[in-house]
C-alpha cells in the first residue's frame, strides 16, 4: 500500500482523492495546506487522518511515501525538489513547471536521490490512449494530427470585470496553453516525438497571459495543429488522419471514446472500457512505478515531460508570454 499526501485543496485534489478510491494500492493520509484551517476543512471533508501546513513536516513525518502535488504552476518545482530530496516520490500536476531549466533541475534531483518523480498527465495512461496506440499502424502512413481544447474559464468572466483571479496571472505561470494546451501537445509528443518546425499565435490578455492560441507542427510527413482555448469552448474531437483510415478521440483531456473512420466502412467504435475515474489511471501508474522501484514512469517518462516543457516554452517565445519563472532559466 503507497500511502500518498496532498500538497494543494483546490477542485483537482478533490478528483484525485475521490478517484483514489478505485486504487486499492494507494491511500491518501495527509494533507498539506497553507494554513491549518484549510487543511483540516479538506481532511474532514476526505476522512483525512493527518494535516501539516509544512512540507517538511509533512515529509519527516514518515506518514506518507509519495506526495501529489497541485498548486499553483509557479511553484511546482520548488515544492517536489524539496520532496524528493527528502525521499518522498512525487506525483506533479500538468505542466511540471514553465521551463527547461527548472524541469531538468527537478529531474536532476529525482535521478540523485533515486526518488520517483511523474508528471500527472492522466490522459496518456488511460485505456482508451493505448487503444489508439495500438490502432496506429492500421491507419497508413500518418499525415495529420488535429486536437482541440476549449474550456470557458468560470474565472473569464470574472476577469472581464476587473477581477483577476488566478487562472490569468502570469506570476503563477498560467495561461490557456499551461492549462490547457499541454494537454494537446502531451499525446502529440507521446506518439510522434519532437516536431522539426512550430509556428504559434495567440490572442493574449492585458495581464500578460494568453486567452487561446493555435499551433502549427510540422513532421517529415506529417502535419500537426492543436488549439486552445480558457475563452471559448470546443467542441471538436481529435483527429489522426492516415492514408488508410482516421481516428477520432473524444476529449482528448480524458480519451474516453476512440472511433475508426474508413472509406469503405464508415465509423466503427473501437473503444475500451474504462471502469474507473480518469485520474484513477495516472494514480495506479505512480503507484506502480513506486512499487517497482522505478525513479520515472515508463508511459510518462522524464524525457517525455522534458521534450514537452521545451516545446511549451519556444511556443511562449513565439507569442510572447514571459513569466517570472523565465529569469531564473
Amino acid at each position: 500500500m503507497m500511502k500518498i499526501g496532498v500538497i494543494g485543496t483546490n477542485w483537482i485534489t478533490d478528483t484525485l482523492v475521490e478517484a483514489s478510491k478505485d486504487v486499492p494500492s494507494v491511500t491518501i493520509e495527509a494533507v498539506c495546506s497553507r494554513t491549518m484551517e484549510k487543511a483540516t476543512e479538506f481532511a474532514g471533508k476526505h476522512s483525512i487522518p493527518y494535516c501539516f501546513t509544512s512540507i517538511k513536516e509533512m515529509c519527516e513525518s514518515k506518514k506518507i511515501d509519495g506526495v501529489y502535488i497541485a498548486t499553483p504552476n509557479a511553484v511546482h518545482h520548488e515544492q517536489a525538489i524539496e520532496c524528493l530530496e527528502a525521499g518522498i516520490a512525487v506525483l506533479c500536476e500538468k505542466p511540471l513547471t514553465a521551463t527547461y531549466t527548472l524541469a531538468e533541475q527537478m529531474v536532476q534531483t529525482s535521478r540523485k536521490n533515486g526518488v520517483l518523480l511523474m508528471e500527472a498527465m492522466k490522459s496518456t495512461v488511460m485505456p482508451n490512449f493505448q487503444r489508439v496506440q495500438e490502432l496506429l499502424p492500421e491507419l497508413g502512413t500518418i499525415r495529420q494530427y488535429s486536437a482541440h481544447y476549449g474550456q470557458y474559464s468560470s474565472r473569464y468572466d470574472k476577469f472581464k470585470n476587473g477581477v483577476i483571479e488566478n487562472a490569468f496571472k502570469p506570476e503563477l505561470s498560467n495561461g490557456s496553453l499551461m492549462d490547457l494546451g499541454v494537454y494537446t501537445l502531451y499525446p502529440l509528443v507521446a506518439l510522434f516525438g519532437v516536431p522539426e518546425e512550430v509556428k504559434a499565435i495567440s490572442t493574449p490578455l492585458h495581464t500578460g497571459v494568453d486567452g487561446q492560441g493555435m499551433v502549427l507542427l510540422s513532421y517529415t510527413e506529417m502535419d500537426a495543429v492543436i488549439t486552445y482555448s480558457k475563452i471559448t469552448n470546443s467542441y471538436m474531437p481529435t483527429e489522426i488522419a492516415g492514408e488508410k483510415a482516421a481516428l477520432h478521440i473524444s476529449q482528448i483531456s480524458s480519451p474516453e471514446r476512440v472511433t475508426r473512420i474508413t472509406k469503405e466502412n464508415g465509423s466503427e467504435d473501437l473503444s475500451v472500457a474504462q471502469e474507473k475515474a480518469p485520474m484513477a489511471y495516472e494514480l495506479e501508474e505512480f503507484a506502480r512505478a513506486y512499487q517497482n522501484g522505478q525513479i520515472e514512469s515508463s508511459i510518462n517518462t522524464h524525457e517525455l515531460s522534458l521534450n514537452v516543457i521545451a516545446l511549451m516554452q519556444s511556443i511562449r517565445q513565439q507569442i510572447g508570454v514571459l513569466y517570472p519563472l523565465d529569469e531564473l532559466s
